[in-house]
């Protein structure tokens, strides 16, 4: 009987970190610097800061859970995004980089996860894995949408892509990436958090 209790506490006990990193989602969504750049406007905003850290303390399958839930909710319309919300927001080319938040947190959690050590140095490798990830999945997202579906007219090269895109927030967004990794050894510890 204690076993079930200890059990059944636990798995509360992720439900409630899990909801809790899908709300710093949304308020993350709304941390942002807005950084125009010719006709397009690039965001940089503390998203990647808690999607990586869900993926390092609660583990590849609940970071990434949290992480989908609040893309969920976006859809759903609720503007919870940093640009609005509603399932029309698929159509937008920088959905991708939403996307990539669920990709960040399951390879910061894996690759933390497989290491077996919780230290910094780990910790930052597998925050700047998450990050390259959630590029990645923007970037393609991006250049699909953008050259072969909502093309009106407008074409997006790869230099241009990268300059625009990537070369433009990547600096900071590791920045951030890094300082969630020095943070989440202590939060982990603190909150004596359930992993995978």
């Amino acid at each position: 009987m204690a076993s079930f209790n200890k059990a059944r506490s636990g798995h509360a006990a992720e439900i409630v970190y899990c909801g809790l990193f899908t709300a710093l989602m949304a308020a993350g969504a709304f941390i942002k610097i807005v950084l125009p750049l010719g006709v397009f406007e690039v965001t940089i905003s503390l998203q990647i800061f808690f999607a990586v850290m869900a993926g390092l303390i609660l583990g590849p399958r609940m970071g990434t859970l949290s992480v989908l839930a609040y893309i969920v909710i976006g859809l759903t319309g609720i503007p919870v995004f940093a640009h609005g919300g509603g399932p029309a927001y698929i159509m937008r080319p920088t959905f991708g980089f939403i996307t990539g938040f669920a990709l960040a947190a399951f390879i910061a959690g894996y690759v933390s996860d497989k290491t077996g050590r919780h230290d910094f140095r780990t910790y930052a490798a597998a925050a700047v894995a998450g990050e390259l990830i959630y590029y990645a999945a923007g970037l393609i997202y991006f250049y699909i949408m953008f050259n072969y579906v909502l093309t009106g007219g407008m074409h997006i090269g790869i230099r241009e892509l990268m300059v625009v895109w990537c070369f433009s927030t990547i600096v900071p967004d590791t920045i951030i990436c890094v300082f969630a990794a020095a943070l989440a050894p202590r939060i982990r510890q603190a909150a004596a958090c359930r992993r995978d």
